[in-house]
């Protein structure tokens, strides 16, 4: 039954409560940067090993980076899709099935035989599970994150921009704390027989509670009267691109040197300390656990900052600090113990204050009516241009030509952000 706004209803009307949205937002946003680490884990510390065990152990690093890229190849295509069923049945309906395929494709890999029982036909499951997830990450784009910014209060912006990117820092936390316990609780024969499996059966547990989570809020009659006052209601991709294309194409370029940066103090020095470093896995992952916390006190501070100093400015401060960053990031990594802790302090303490302010430097240019699809439609591209295959770049770099040589990349990725931010602020200005 279609709701009725009437009379009736007006004297028991449902406020939209930032806070109620921005706890959907955290949650929604936690489970999939949580799914998305414990693959990143995985293709470093598990499938080069029980996916690619004929590979020399920087090859199957390498071969498993590609597979993890295939999501954010992916997702766009999802995006895609789930946008029509979105508009033909609801979008409580694209929630439950994109996140019902999420869980089976994470689920399936937790199920999924190894090389040594199914040989290439492993590898083909784990590339179909992972292109799987993408579609399904395409299709979780809920429109909660565009709906708390059109809510927020003109002087507090940056504040409620800020909120959706606390997933990340969470999602993060969570994994490398399970891996690290799951690494140093049993013997890596158990590990690498079944152990590993376990974050996989964990991230489809999370999924069902942020599916339940998601739709207490967005399908509530309230709330749907909410995206329809605020427009953000799904829009065909050729009239979007049409319309928004520019905007997209900014938009997708703009947080390049943060997305670079975001699997520079992630995934990457995970896999260099892994086939590199002397220093144990475990030890580096205790780090990683014990710094996330800047990056979240980070994101949280780059709210505060960017309603003082302005969302662009900030980006564009973070940008040059980044390519300065990039400078000596390579001889700290290089650095043993100590070295990589500052490693990782300062490129978490750049990544919060960047991140935390990625998302809405150009979404808030869309307009209304588009900004549901295009938002989504931008953060798939950004994805994609700045992360998808940064881990595979930044190693196979490193690897050949030296660990400056990751930097030069992550310099190349603060080049373009400068660029596109000036570029879109001279938009703005006509």
């Amino acid at each position: 039954m279609a709701y009725q706004a009437g009379p009736a209803h007006d004297s028991v009307d449902h406020e939209t409560s930032p806070g109620e949205i921005a706890i959907g937002v955290i949650i929604g946003r936690s489970s999939e940067f949580f799914d998305f680490f414990v693959f990143a884990i995985a293709s470093v510390l598990v499938f080069p090993r029980v996916m690619f065990p004929f590979a020399e152990p920087l090859d199957g690093v390498m071969l498993s980076f590609l597979l993890f890229a295939l999501a954010f190849v992916a997702r766009p295509f999802g995006t895609l899709f789930f946008m029509w069923v979105d508009r033909k049945y609801g979008r409580g309906i694209k929630l439950t099935a994109a996140l019902f395929l999420l869980g089976c494709a994470t689920a399936g890999i937790a199920f999924m035989p190894d090389y040594s029982l199914a040989g290439g036909y492993a590898i083909l499951i784990l590339a179909i599970m992972r292109f799987a997830q993408g579609l399904a990450l395409g299709g979780t784009w809920d429109g909660l994150a565009s709906m708390l910014a059109m809510n927020a209060p003109e002087n507090q912006r940056g504040w409620y921009a800020m909120i959706p990117q606390l997933g990340a820092p969470v999602g993060l936390f969570v994994a490398s704390a399970l891996f690290m316990y799951l690494l140093t609780a049993m013997p890596e024969s158990d590990f690498l027989d079944w152990g590993w499996r376990y974050p996989f059966f964990v991230a489809f547990a999370i999924n069902v509670v942020a599916l339940f989570a998601r739709l207490r809020i967005v399908v509530t009659p309230e709330y749907e009267r909410q995206f329809k006052n605020l427009e953000l209601q799904p829009t065909r991709i050729r009239e979007t691109l049409r319309v928004e294309g520019v905007n997209i194409l900014i938009g997708a370029f703009t947080p390049l040197a943060t997305f670079a940066l975001f699997h520079m103090v992630t995934v990457f020095p995970l896999s260099w300390v892994y086939l590199k470093s002397t220093t144990d896995v475990p030890a580096f992952l205790a780090i990683e656990i014990g710094t996330v916390f800047i990056c979240l006190a980070a994101v949280i501070g780059s709210g505060a900052l960017a309603d003082r100093i302005g969302r662009r400015a900030l980006l564009l401060i973070c940008a040059v600090a980044i390519g300065i960053y990039s400078l000596v990031a390579p001889t700290l990594l290089d650095g043993g113990l100590v070295g990589e802790f500052f490693f990782m302090v300062l490129g978490f303490t750049l990544l919060g204050f960047s991140f935390g302010q990625s998302s809405g430097a150009v979404a808030s240019r869309f307009e209304k009516q588009y900004r549901y699809t295009a938002s989504a439609l931008t953060s798939d591209l950004a994805w994609l241009f700045g992360a998808g295959f940064a881990p595979f770049v930044a190693l196979w770099l490193a690897s050949n030509y030296g660990l400056f040589s990751s930097g030069a990349y992550l310099l190349s990725g603060t080049i373009v952000t400068v660029v596109a931010l000036l570029l879109s602020q001279r938009l703005e200005m006509h």
